[in-house]
Order: C-alpha cells, then sequence, then structure tokens
C-alpha cells in the first residue's frame, strides 16, 4: 500500500486507513485481529478510534489485539478527545481538563505510552481555542502525541486553531468526503492547503451507499436496514445519489472492477487527501476494500465523476 506524507509534516501514513467505529459493537474482537492481520498485510498503518467508538469499547478491543497480531511500532495509531458519551447521549468538551483526562485514559487503555496522532473531536464554543492550543502543544511537547490534529472542523475553524498554535501544530483534519458529500471543497479543503494540513477522508464510501448495494432496495443485512443507522442511510438515498451511483457502477463495468473500488479510488486521490478512513464490519468486507488499492482511476473517469457528483 502507498504511504502519503500529512500535510506539509513529516508524519507518512497509508492512504488507507483503518477505522474502528464498529469495533466492540458490531464488531467482536477475533473480527478485529483478523482485520488488523489482513491490512498491515496489505502495507497499511493508519489506524484511526476514539473513546467514542464502539459504543465506548473500540480502543477496548484494539487494546487486545494490539502487539499480538501486529507490532505496535509498525502502526500510526491515530485517536481523538472532546466527546464523551454519557448516558447514550454524546456531549462536547474540550477543556483542557476534559482533553488530558481523556488523552491519559486512552494511552492506559490502549496500553501505550504515546499517540502517532491525537485529534480534538470537534469545536467546542464554549472553550477558548488558546486553552486549546495550549493544550495540543502540551500533548506534543510532553510526549504524549507525536503530532495533532482536529476532526470535524469547519474551514474557519480550522484556519483559527491553527493560527494559534505553537509546538503542537495541527496537521491533519479529518472530515466526511466522498463523491456525495463534497461540502469541504468550498473552505475545508482551501483552509487546509494553505496552513499545511493533510485532510483524513471520513466515511469515504457514504455508508455504503456508494458500493451500489442499495440500488436495488435494502438488503437485510445492511447498515439501512438497522434502526440505529437507517436514518443516517436514508440521508443519501436521493435522486442525485442515484445518479452518482449509476455512474461509479457505469465505470467499474468498464474498468472491470467494483463500484466500492471506484468511489473510493476518487476519495482516496482528491487533491489533500493524506488518507482516506475505511471502515468494515467484518475481513471478507475489508478484504473486498483493499483490493481497491491497485485501483487507479483514469483522469477521463475522475472527471466525469466530478460533474456528476458536483
Amino acid at each position: 500500500m502507498k504511504q502519503r506524507s500529512v500535510g506539509s509534516s513529516g508524519l507518512r501514513v497509508s492512504r488507507l486507513g483503518l477505522g474502528t467505529l464498529g469495533w466492540g459493537s458490531g464488531t467482536d474482537g477475533d473480527d478485529a485481529a483478523a482485520q488488523l492481520a489482513a491490512f498491515a498485510e496489505a502495507g497499511g498503518t493508519l489506524i484511526d478510534t476514539s473513546p467514542a467508538y464502539g459504543e465506548g469499547r473500540a480502543q477496548r478491543v484494539l487494546a487486545e489485539v494490539l502487539d499480538d497480531v501486529v507490532p505496535r511500532r509498525e502502526l500510526i495509531v491515530s485517536s481523538a478527545a472532546g466527546i464523551s458519551i454519557r448516558g447514550g447521549r454524546s456531549r462536547i468538551d474540550c477543556s483542557r481538563r476534559a482533553l488530558l483526562d481523556q488523552l491519559d485514559a486512552t494511552l492506559a487503555e490502549l496500553g501505550t505510552d504515546h499517540l502517532d496522532l491525537w485529534q480534538i473531536a470537534a469545536w467546542d464554543p464554549h472553550t477558548p481555542v488558546d486553552e486549546v492550543a495550549s493544550t495540543l502543544d502540551y500533548a506534543v511537547t510532553s510526549g504524549k502525541a507525536r503530532y495533532v490534529g482536529a476532526r470535524g472542523y469547519l474551514g474557519w475553524q480550522l484556519a483559527t486553531a491553527s493560527g494559534a498554535a505553537g509546538a503542537g501544530r495541527i496537521i491533519a483534519t479529518q472530515a466526511e468526503y466522498s463523491l456525495l458529500a463534497r461540502g469541504i471543497e468550498d473552505e475545508l479543503l482551501p483552509a487546509a492547503d494553505h496552513h499545511g494540513v493533510g485532510v483524513l477522508a471520513a466515511v469515504p464510501l457514504a455508508g455504503g451507499v456508494l458500493t451500489g448495494k442499495y440500488r436495488k432496495g435494502t438488503p437485510a443485512d445492511s447498515r439501512g436496514a438497522d434502526d440505529a443507522h437507517a436514518e443516517w442511510i436514508r440521508g443519501y438515498l436521493t435522486d442525485t445519489a442515484e445518479n452518482v451511483v449509476d455512474a461509479a457502477a457505469t465505470a467499474a463495468s468498464g474498468l472491470k472492477t467494483s463500484p466500492l473500488a471506484v468511489a473510493l479510488a476518487w476519495a482516496r486521490d482528491r487533491p489533500g487527501v493524506s488518507s482516506a478512513i475505511v471502515g468494515a464490519r467484518d475481513l471478507a468486507q475489508l478484504t473486498g476494500i483493499l483490493v481497491s488499492e491497485e485501483l487507479e482511476l483514469p483522469s477521463a473517469i475522475a472527471s466525469a465523476l466530478d460533474d456528476v457528483s458536483s
């Protein structure tokens, strides 16, 4: 798997990252171990997790398979802080106290003395940006984090936080980006480019919609059939999305590959993207995703997809 620099930093990551959103909920320890082994064998290095993933259990599952499956030193482990789950509801708190408490808890749970990339999970309007910046500085200068970033920021928020940064310079920003979600192109991507920040493209397959699995209805074993995710998936199932999915399927047919590979290659290779974060329910699903690494979209097809999805 090819490696890329994250923004203008010295950090290099695999251009596909393995997400752990479902680890501890839909994905058990055995499946997680199999996924991590296959991902590493394919040359993948970036593992993305969070205290909020897997109903709060994702990091615990990752800790169980780290070193046993792949040596910790061979991975780029990314986690976040700033969102906590209480009573089934999420709460944003990016105060210094909350961030450092979560950072220490994450290090203890993962059994490691540092994170390769530590990200602020959300913009907190109740915490001064200078306080967040000084917390990022501390994380880097203390050695608890090698690099720092931010998730879910708007363009002006990223620019503001980048301007306030010291030693803890923001080198990565994580946001949803796919053929069905191109909103970050207006402000976030230009801001990231200006400040030398690499983009980690989250949800690059639009919850599986871009794989084409919903073209003839909702499969019984899909997220769209799950009450917990059905409303989220329905948000993608528009007339415009249907045209985009059809275009991806047409391109896939001509290239003798899958719509999944086409959609993922498009997001992975967009200007400014350092890595596309993918998640899988099981090993079979991940194997299908990893095959896409072999695909390089012809420029004419990439341009056609740009047009139909704009």
